[in-house]
């Protein structure tokens, strides 16, 4: 499995193999070939590959996963200071604008709607400038109205910021905004 940049890819999974997917993504590489920025997965050991992950693989979840008790901007920057790096600033000026969440930095995400939760998540997917980023149902939760935005602004970040998207989905109007579609059902690729 070799992720070029700037790709976005729907799958369609059924069943527990959504879980296997991500694994292999994620996890300990065992039965094939997953290279990433040129670094080969499986060669790296528990700890390398967890600063791997940190570094260079962003994750939306579908619940959003915000930290209750940590407003906005330290949501957003939650990954950077586990990683004991500083904030890119313009970076993180550049992102904040593209997703509208300026004036809710200081916010704490019990007053935020869904579609401002989605987008802090994403935020946060981002923030570390990862090579993928992979989004668990990020709109499943949402109304068709944020959804479409929320959609529409996981693919311009990904063009922008020249990142591999992958997305879990089974709405099939979803995946037709996909560069690439792949349909796994009963452990099998049917598309």
């Amino acid at each position: 499995m070799i992720f070029n940049f700037a790709n976005l890819y729907y799958l369609d999974i059924r069943g527990s193999i959504l879980y296997r997917l991500l694994c292999v993504l994620v996890y300990r590489i065992r039965y094939c070939s997953v290279k990433v920025k040129g670094k080969e997965l499986g060669e790296l050991n528990d700890e390398q590959l967890t600063i791997f992950r940190r570094r260079n693989i962003g994750f939306i979840f579908q619940n959003y996963n915000l930290v209750p008790v940590l407003n906005v901007y330290e949501n957003i920057v939650l990954p950077i200071e586990l990683d004991g790096d500083t904030v890119d600033q313009k970076f993180m000026d550049e992102v904040v604008h593209m997703l509208a969440l300026g004036d809710r930095l200081n916010s704490m995400p019990g007053n935020l709607s869904g579609g401002q939760q989605q987008r802090v998540a994403i935020a946060r997917a981002l923030i570390t400038k990862p090579a993928i980023v992979l989004a668990d149902e990020p709109t499943g939760n949402l109304d068709s109205r944020t959804s479409s935005n929320v959609l529409g602004l996981l693919k311009a970040t990904s063009k922008k910021f020249h990142q591999t998207l992958v997305m879990i989905t089974h709405n099939n109007e979803v995946a037709q905004l996909a560069d690439r579609i792949v349909r796994i059902e009963d452990g099998k690729i049917t598309q």
